[in-house]
């Protein structure tokens, strides 16, 4: 199959369907804050003249409009910012940045990220989440710190990975077949403290979208969902200063211009310090014990021209855990994009990007003369080019190239000149990802939209290095070794996407779509929750790309001129090449670990309900998921279908938020979910005087059902647009619910012969109090 062909011929498609006219004159511009100068991502711009004609800027604030010459009035309106109509005569190709202003009466509101009021019903994309910044300030969650993980488990088809952890399953998928990217750069490990913190601080987060299936073609490389998380470019008007000091961590975030209206800079940083209540204790193992993380953003943004700006942005975040001077381990992300956007045109525009991704981790152990450290990472060097065509109103076209260098070091062990344990090195993998896509937005009608898109891949596993070959029980049959960038394998998959949607009315429309993902890299885990040391493995002579296909209706309504929202989504998805682990497996430090997997395929299906109240005191949403997700593997459970470890029957959310006045509001979440699917021993035997559990069908039986309410109470001594001070309340599992954390079975302590289980719980009643500033 000629893939050059096919991507060609959406290119023609895309030619031919928008017609052109020597009449026809564009306006174009960025959308920004008049205050801050931060660009307004999805900002509608309207032509009053012409009715549901329009554009929303990109992801950049750029906008742009192709019409026949004439007068218009453009319309410009985003909560929280005064409505800007302006009378141009479009007799020639205009430039038009707009400045929004604040409104006074709803500085409260404020929000960077904007959208149309019902561009959920006429957009044809589906199974997206655009996530508020405001309300992630508000939504309570463990420990008081606003976290953009923990708020997307409320969303339907979103499930936390377990208490207070902030992993997640989107439709089935496992935690590793979400993209989770942070300016372009992906994050290998998005948590804190075993997965109770996210790495995101949100006061340096200006947007994030969630992508649950039929995500755009310019993403690719995960099955199952798409995060993309854009860091605020600072302030280039005015310095501000605001943070936050709570009972377990505090942050601070500084921002401001270099040269004003031109380029501004971006600092934000974060740290607990569970540690210094650890110096307090008597006890000197706990006394000399460390148990805390910290993070730093920073963004510096240049516009060079009116043409160009240069945008660099890094993270850097690392986890430090120890038990006295015996074990410690710590772990960490490190990222930077380097990012260029340029105006070809009025219709088209061009981003660059450079990045740069690493997440690795240490273990320390010191056991008597045995000293020893464990180290392992995984690597990215990335390159990004994105044309962004805007030929008519009705049309959007996005075409470009990705080329991404994986290096993996699986693990090494060093150990000391006195220790007894020799130096091991497992052999570091390269690969090399490379991607390009063709996507269109086109508005056929008033009344349907689609969106067409391709993306074509190709993954090639390189040397050098020992490469093994293994027969039906996993024991080594051949190895092949190749030299420095030599070619292993190569794999090429087409990616098609389409979507489309159909306005009923004014106020509902339905929706259809088809996605083909494919996974290259897969995460190594035999836990029932993700861990630091996980190992990431790449594609490779045995371990073969994973594949999706998903489809997807739905049916949106709006309420009440648009404060209220209702959707209603169903999705079938197959799975191929999936991974699971033979009974009794070795994945740590083993050479051969891919002898150790196996191989099969996967389905998961369901239905989200959302009704979602936008306007008003009271705002917030209900959510519901009916799902099931099962594989089939030869070799697991007598080669018949099973539960997937994340398959999970009903999943509940209800999240209110409550503005009493100007100076209290109010929140509350409530979840209920059944209990994951796991393996429980059937029966037991002794071997040795020792007790050995049977464990004969995977994932057959359930965790405990689970639900939790949490609450949060601020009250704002000073809120203006410049300055801030409040403080926040909030209970965490009000009610004390103990929810299994784990369940474990011992031989009972007097008769042996029984056995008894053991419920683990780790929360309950967490109260915090943070006070939050801005100066």
């Amino acid at each position: 199959m000629n893939y050059f062909k096919i991507l060609g011929f959406y290119v023609l498609f895309s030619l031919l369907i928008h017609p052109s006219s020597a009449q026809n004159f564009t306006i174009s511009g960025v959308v920004t804050d008049a205050k801050s100068g931060e660009t307004v991502l999805g900002a509608p711009v309207l032509v009053k003249e012409l009715p549901g004609k329009g554009v929303t800027s990109n992801e950049y604030g750029f906008y742009s409009l192709t019409l026949p010459a004439g007068k218009y009035t453009f319309v410009c309106y985003v909560l929280g910012y005064q409505r800007k109509d302006t009378l141009i005569t479009l007799d020639q190709n205009i430039k038009y940045n707009i400045k929004l202003g604040n409104t006074a009466e709803e500085l409260k509101e404020v929000s960077i990220t904007a959208e149309k009021e019902n561009d959920q019903l006429r957009s044809a994309q589906a199974g997206v989440e655009k996530i508020d910044m405001k309300d992630i300030a508000k939504v309570p969650v463990l420990f008081g710190e606003r976290d953009i993980l923990k708020t997307i488990q409320l969303l339907p088809g979103v499930k936390s990975a377990g208490e207070g952890n902030s992993g997640f399953y989107v439709r089935g998928g496992t935690t590793d077949q979400n993209l989770i990217l942070l300016d372009e750069a992906p994050v290998y490990n998005a948590s804190h403290l075993l997965g109770f913190f996210s790495t995101f601080n949100s006061d340096a987060i200006k947007d994030a979208t969630l992508y649950k299936g039929g995500m755009p073609a310019q993403y690719g490389g995960r099955l199952s969902s798409v995060l993309d998380i854009k860091m605020n470019e600072g302030n280039n008007r005015e310095t501000d200063v605001s943070g936050g000091i709570g009972l377990i961590a505090s942050r601070l975030n500084v921002e401001g211009p270099i040269k004003k209206d031109k380029s501004s800079f971006l600092i934000s940083a974060r740290r607990t310090y569970a540690d210094v209540f650890l110096k307090l204790s008597k006890d000197e193992d706990t006394k000399n014990s460390q148990l805390y993380f910290y993070d730093a953003n920073a963004k510096l943004n240049y516009t060079l021209s009116a043409k160009d700006r240069l945008f660099l942005s890094g993270y850097f975040g690392r986890d430090v855990l120890g038990v006295a001077n015996l074990f410690g381990i710590d772990w960490g992300n490190a990222t930077a994009t380097a990012r260029w956007n340029h105006l070809f045109s009025d219709k088209v525009f061009s981003n660059t990007s450079v990045i740069f991704s690493n997440y690795s981790y240490k273990i320390s152990i010191t056991s008597d003369d045995n000293d020893f450290d464990i180290t392992s990472k995984i690597r990215d060097y990335n390159v990004k080019q994105e044309f962004q065509f805007f030929p008519n109103v009705k049309h959007k076209i996005r075409a470009g190239f990705n080329s991404i260098y994986h290096t993996i070091v699986p693990g090494q062990l060093n150990a000391s000149e006195t220790s007894g344990i020799n130096d091991l090195k497992l052999q570091d993998r390269y690969s090399w990802e490379n991607a390009m896509y063709y996507s269109g937005d086109y508005q056929l009608s008033d009344k349907w939209n689609v969106i067409y898109g391709l993306r074509l891949t190709n993954f090639t596993v390189l040397g050098k290095g020992d490469f093994f070959s293994y027969d039906e029980d996993g024991e080594v049959k051949d190895t092949a070794t190749y030299s420095s960038g030599e070619v292993v394998e190569n794999y090429f998959n087409p990616e098609p996407r389409l979507s489309l949607s159909y306005n009923i009315n004014a106020v509902s429309s339905i929706k259809a779509g088809y996605a083909r993902n494919v996974q290259n890299l897969h995460l190594i885990s035999n836990s029932t929750s993700t861990s630091p040391t996980d190992l990431w493995l790449a594609s490779s002579n045995n371990v073969k790309p994973e594949l999706s296909d998903q489809v997807s209706f739905g049916y949106y309504r709006n309420f009440k001129e648009n404060a209220y929202e209702l959707s209603a989504e169903t999705y079938y998805k197959t799975m191929k090449r999936q991974i699971d682990y033979r009974n009794g497996a070795n994945t740590q430090g083993n050479e051969l670990v891919e002898g150790e997997l196996l191989f099969g395929q996967g389905r998961a299906y369901g239905l989200e309900l959302q009704l979602r109240k936008k306007k008003g005191n009271l705002s917030g949403w209900i959510s519901y998921t009916l799902s099931k997700t099962e594989k089939q593997i030869d070799g697991i459970n007598k080669d018949e279908w099973y539960n997937a470890r994340q398959d999970r029957t009903h999943d509940f959310s209800i999240t209110g938020i409550y503005d009493l006045n100007k100076r209290w509001s109010f929140s509350a979440s409530w979840v209920y979910y059944t209990g994951n699917a796991v393996t429980f021993p059937t029966g037991k035997y002794i071997v040795d005087g020792q007790t050995q559990f049977l464990y004969t069908e995977r994932n057959a039986y359930r965790m405990p059902s689970y639900h939790r309410l949490d609450l949060s109470a601020t009250v704002y001594r000073v809120k203006t647009s410049q300055k801030e001070s409040s403080w926040n309340f909030s209970v965490y599992n009000a009610y004390g619910r103990e929810n299994a954390y784990t369940i474990t079975f011992r031989d009972k302590e007097n008769d042996p012969t029984q056995t008894e289980v053991v419920q683990t719980a780790l929360f309950r009643w967490v109260p915090s109090v943070t006070y939050n500033f801005k100066f």
